[in-house]
């Protein structure tokens, strides 16, 4: 089922016993982008256009998130299922491999789905997040541990929900312009739409579940993927991340052959909303240049 909007179609794929929703744009090469917490595919929003010009390009809502499936069981959120459903979904378009683009959990996502499934990825493109060896080796160190103290609370049962709903979802609105630099990059309209798709039934206890297994995943396998990635990959970084320190992609070339990184000075973790016209500069130049 799909309805044209705009330029934008949306449309919906099964994969791996889900239906996910996603929006896509132009013709050519498959360049998918997965979005982060508290996201969906309207992060994506000044890169779809962009990039249509070249490529396919499909913006997904993972699973649990705005109109995609949301499995009420924090195992239905294991890294296994979230790298099936990008391999579905890649299948499902009818294509054998993609540009891969990811953010936040999008970027891990990304990361580990290059990592198992090598074929399948031309080229990688991450922003902010470091590569998984990276972030575990960070949750070992007080500085980091910090930033990411927010994880320990989600870990909660019901109250981080209660929290993040109170007083209209003020809290989902806050994250974004508190965090940002440029204040101004989020319009009240975009806000609005960021509450409206955590508002959906089910959502904010998917999106919080992403976590609550990701800890469990964390204390049974701290190590994550260690073997060296061959794919060309681009990080960009805004320096001003929060939630994640500049420190965390130090090294990242111990684990990647063929790796680019750009950083963007006084720029929050919401980089491609932030800077949308950098991080297509960056995203463009790479694509074109890299083998």
């Amino acid at each position: 089922m799909s309805v044209i909007q705009g330029f934008w179609k949306h449309g919906f794929i099964t994969t791996n016993g889900i239906k996910l929703h996603y929006v896509t744009q132009g013709e050519g090469q498959l360049m998918l982008m997965l979005h982060g917490f508290p996201e969906f595919w309207y992060s994506w929003r000044h890169q779809i256009p962009e990039f249509a010009k070249n490529y396919q390009v499909v913006a997904l809502d993972l699973r649990g998130y705005n109109e995609s499936d949301k499995p009420k069981e924090i195992e239905a959120y294991a890294t296994t299922e979230l790298l099936k459903d990008v391999e579905g979904v890649i299948k499902g378009l009818g294509y054998e491999n993609c540009i891969l683009v990811g953010h936040d959990w999008g970027g891990l996502i990304a990361w580990k789905f290059a990592h198992a499934y090598p074929q399948m990825v031309d080229k990688l493109i991450v922003l902010n997040l470091p590569h998984p060896a990276k972030f575990s080796d960070g949750l070992r160190k007080p500085q980091q541990l910090l930033k990411s103290s927010y994880v320990f609370f989600f870990q909660l049962p019901w109250l981080p929900e209660l929290v993040l709903q109170a007083n209209d979802y003020s809290l989902i609105g806050s994250i974004f312009r508190n965090m940002a630099v440029d204040k101004s990059a989020f319009t009240t309209a975009d806000l609005e739409a960021y509450k409206d798709a955590a508002a959906k039934r089910g959502a904010l206890t998917a999106m919080l579940n992403y976590y609550r297994n990701f800890f469990q995943e964390f204390l049974q396998n701290p190590q994550q993927e260690r073997g060296t990635l061959k794919i060309p990959t681009l990080i960009i970084w805004g320096e001003k991340d929060a939630a994640l320190g500049k420190e965390l992609t130090y090294g990242t070339e111990g684990f990647v052959r063929n790796l680019t990184i750009k950083y963007i000075p006084n720029c929050s973790h919401w980089v491609q909303q932030e800077q949308p016209q950098l991080v297509n500069q960056y995203m463009r130049e790479f694509l074109e240049n890299s083998r």
